[in-house]
């Protein structure tokens, strides 16, 4: 599977095998969706070889070293439990769960100024950790998300939380495009996903963890219209049911000008890129593109990419599964985006 046919790449999972486990979940709770984790990492890691080159291939570069067999389990590992404890933050069974929060000020003053903003976020931890912290938020949180690939799990998520579903605004459809703005001009916050987009769409390339890589346009492009602040934000799991989630300011205004329109997306991808790369150089197993994220799409060469500048790694999370801590296209149960 190429870079530009994740959208294309339907969720995988039996409907009637997943009702199940979902239905054996909810009931017996947490340790049982434990111990299912174990078998699904495994059945996946064994059929899904396009998915554990991809995973192996940046974790090497997240790393800074040649990726072992352990750290890619590791990955699937740590995205199965994100998942399974996305299902318990839709059902509403929080207990248990601890969710750090930093730079929620930032978000704060935004909200009591009744300024609108957008959040610019990735496939990096959970995006459903956002809706619980969200849901002390004075003002609604919408979210700009891709669902045409979207399969059981997502239908069966959807069911779980329907009020969650009714907040999501689908990119590709243009009403979609005319509420964002809508929501914003009524003080309401946007969050989109800024690392992968549907195929055709155009897209700029940045340096990310060594080599060039396409990151799409869409969102940059979005937030000059939009004419709100940004803020970053991420939520990474740390370890069972244990998350920290983080705000950081990104623009007052996303600004393209007339005149030097190319540069300055090029500017605003490449900062973004910088970030997203701090973010998984500090917590590499939570970044969930598990297709050929540095396979360049057509027209697009690295004499394009800015010059490349590759920080020192830091130390990364533990790894195996003695030491535990949207849509990842061949795996399901995506976040979407």
């Amino acid at each position: 599977m190429t870079s530009a046919a994740w959208a294309a790449q339907p969720e995988r999972g039996s409907g009637t095998l997943l009702r199940a486990a979902l239905w054996c979940t909810l009931r017996a709770g947490w340790p049982l969706g434990r111990v299912l984790l174990l078998p699904v990492t495994a059945w996946f890691l064994v059929t899904s070889g396009h998915a554990r080159a991809a995973s192996r291939d940046y974790l090497r570069r997240a790393l800074g070293r040649p990726a072992r067999g352990r750290d890619v389990a590791w990955h699937f590992y740590t995205f199965a439990a994100a998942v399974l404890e996305r299902v318990f933050l839709l059902a509403g069974r929080s207990r248990g769960f601890r969710i750090d929060t930093e730079g929620l000020e930032h978000l704060a003053a935004l909200v009591a100024g009744g300024q609108g903003c957008i959040l610019l976020g990735a496939h990096l931890g959970s995006f459903e950790v956002l809706r619980a912290v969200a849901g002390a938020c004075p003002v609604p949180v919408w979210a700009l998300m891709f669902r045409r690939n979207a399969g059981a799990l997502t239908a069966l998520l959807d069911r779980l939380a329907p009020d969650v579903c009714r907040q999501v605004l689908e990119i590709g459809d243009p009403a979609s495009m005319i509420r964002a703005h809508e929501c914003v001009a009524r003080g309401e916050i946007v969050g989109i996903l800024a690392d992968r987009s549907p195929s055709g769409q155009r897209r700029v390339l940045a340096p990310f963890l060594g080599s060039p890589a396409a990151f799409p346009a869409g969102p940059f492009i979005l937030a000059s219209t939009l004419a709100a602040p940004v803020l970053l934000f991420h939520g990474v799991r740390t370890g069972p049911r244990r998350y920290a989630v983080r705000f950081e300011p990104f623009a007052d205004r996303v600004v393209l000008r007339r005149a030097s329109r190319a540069a300055d997306l090029d500017s605003h991808v490449a900062r973004f890129a910088a970030a997203l790369e701090r973010a998984c150089r500090a917590h590499p197993f939570n970044w969930f593109n598990f297709y050929p994220f540095w396979e360049l799409p057509d027209g697009l060469s690295t004499s394009a990419a800015p010059e490349l500048v590759v920080p020192e790694p830091v130390a990364p999370e533990p790894g195996g599964f003695a030491g535990a801590a949207c849509a990842a296209p061949g795996l399901g149960g995506g976040q979407g985006g």
